[in-house]
């Protein structure tokens, strides 16, 4: 994450591999630790840091501004007109484009600051003063696949490095026994697949590694086939000494030096994730909270994911992203029947956050941890057919919390109907880019080196928003 003025004398890895002596234990340090050359700079933040770890509250499908944290009273007021007679009507998703549309919810003030919040989100909503709602965020594609590489990896195009894969390959982790980078998956694997998480032309081993929430066996095959950990530490080490002698002779693969790094990971993965996922140790009172008792099982898939969160940040892992479960509705993609929809989605997710925000307060972790709640766009303030929302990437609103962030704040501002940005008009670039500020890490600086060129998170574009930075 250097400027690239300065470089230390460079060490191949065909000589460390001889000066370890094809040792597992060096190599592995190699690929985990980040020993070898440029890698332990990477790990230094540019400036004075306000988070340590980041929680990713994917609400995949688009959840709709309108009805939410973006308040319209010329939707009730005209409700039921035609659009084009107030604004030039762009072609959406599927073209089936009703009436002006009014929320089904109510909205009212929350908190000392005053932002009002729809009913979709009333435990959420008592946390405004923690958040910075940003109503004008924008999305360059209006198709699920291609907006969800754009909001992950700041590309609309598949192959790129998901956001998760570019902090921990600019921090590397604070856990020496989880990965750096997980995502707990819920059910629903979004539209692009797990392309949307993975490392693209980054090192393999910066790919998420993605959980099932609660259970016994949140990542496939953790459980040890052999007799006891001897006798797998031993196939390990002679694995290892086999795939550095193909690594000396191939001059460095990444495939080779990572696959030796994950097995290294995956060993002590099989003594750390039980214990990560034994929850005898939390009150009955917090998994209350969390709703891990809930009458609704999606409540309580999500109430896992977000508790596993805060104990996953507890032991130092760097990033974490939780997906929705799936509700039976198409996500929060609401083409039709937008009240139920929403109001199952909400129902799912709106305890566990507030538990998950209110745990982190408590426990004093707010502060350095970041959480940041957001979709890949929103919905028409029209109606799709008679009673659902259509894709929208025009404007839509995200809110963070915690990590540096000024609480309290509302940034940005769309039109009378909620159709256009009309101030502070922002894309996912300028989240990525405060994003990174905030972990200490100037986003023009942490690049990697592909096809030519030096390579970054946020490409060309980018501007940290200091509004919302306390």
């Amino acid at each position: 994450m250097h400027c690239r003025n300065f470089q230390p004398a460079p060490i191949t890895r065909r000589e460390l591999l001889k000066a370890s002596g094809f040792g597992f234990g060096a190599f592995a340090l190699d690929a985990m630790s980040g020993l070898a050359h440029g890698e332990e700079e990477k790990r230094r933040p540019h400036h004075e840091a306000t988070a340590k770890n980041v929680i990713f509250l994917y609400m995949d499908g688009g959840v709709s501004h309108v009805d939410s944290f973006d308040p319209k009273p010329a939707l009730k007021e005209h409700n039921g007109k035609n659009p084009a007679d107030f604004f030039k009507v762009a072609p959406t998703q599927f073209n089936n484009n009703g009436k002006i549309l009014a929320s089904p919810w109510n909205f009212k003030p929350y908190g000392q600051s005053g932002i009002v919040v729809s009913d979709l989100f009333p435990n959420i909503a008592k946390h405004v003063d923690d958040m910075a709602v940003v109503r004008s965020m924008t999305s360059n594609f209006s198709e699920h696949t291609n907006a969800n590489y754009f909001l992950h990896t700041g590309s609309g195009l598949q192959g790129r490095p998901s956001m998760g894969a570019w902090v921990t390959y600019g921090l590397g982790s604070e856990s020496k026994d989880l990965p750096g980078f997980v995502v707990v998956n819920g059910g629903l694997t979004p539209p692009g697949g797990l392309d949307n998480f993975n490392s693209g032309f980054l090192p393999a081993s910066y790919q998420a590694s993605v959980f099932k929430p609660g259970g016994n066996a949140p990542v496939a095959n953790i459980s040890r086939r052999e007799s006891d950990a001897a006798a797998q530490r031993g196939k390990l080490d002679l694995l290892a000494k086999l795939d550095a002698v193909g690594v000396e002779r191939s001059g460095g693969q990444d495939a080779l030096e990572s696959a030796i790094a994950n097995y290294e990971m995956a060993f002590r993965m099989q003594s750390s994730v039980p214990e990560l996922t034994d929850l005898s140790g939390e009150s009955e009172k917090l998994k209350e909270l969390y709703g891990m008792n809930h009458k609704y099982d999606k409540t309580r898939i999500f109430a896992s994911e977000c508790l596993m969160a805060r104990r996953l940040v507890e032991r130092g892992v760097r990033f974490v992203e939780l997906t929705c479960p799936n509700t039976g509705n198409d996500r929060w993609d609401a083409h039709n029947n937008l009240k139920k929809n929403h109001e199952n989605n909400s129902l799912a997710v709106d305890q566990p956050i507030a538990a998950l925000l209110t745990d982190l307060k408590e426990r004093g972790m707010l502060e350095d941890t970041l959480v940041i709640w957001a979709g890949e766009f929103g919905r028409t303030p029209f109606a799709q057919g008679s009673n659902g929302r259509d894709h929208h990437p025009f404007a839509y609103s995200i809110w963070m919390a915690g990590g540096g962030i000024k609480g309290g704040t509302i940034y940005g501002k769309t039109d009378q109907f909620g159709y256009h940005v009309i101030e502070g008009k922002l894309q996912m670039h300028d989240m990525h880019a405060t994003m990174l500020h905030l972990l200490g890490v100037d986003h023009e600086r942490s690049t990697y080196r592909f096809s030519g060129r030096d390579m970054r998170l946020t490409d060309v574009h980018g501007h940290v928003v200091h509004d919302i930075i306390a």
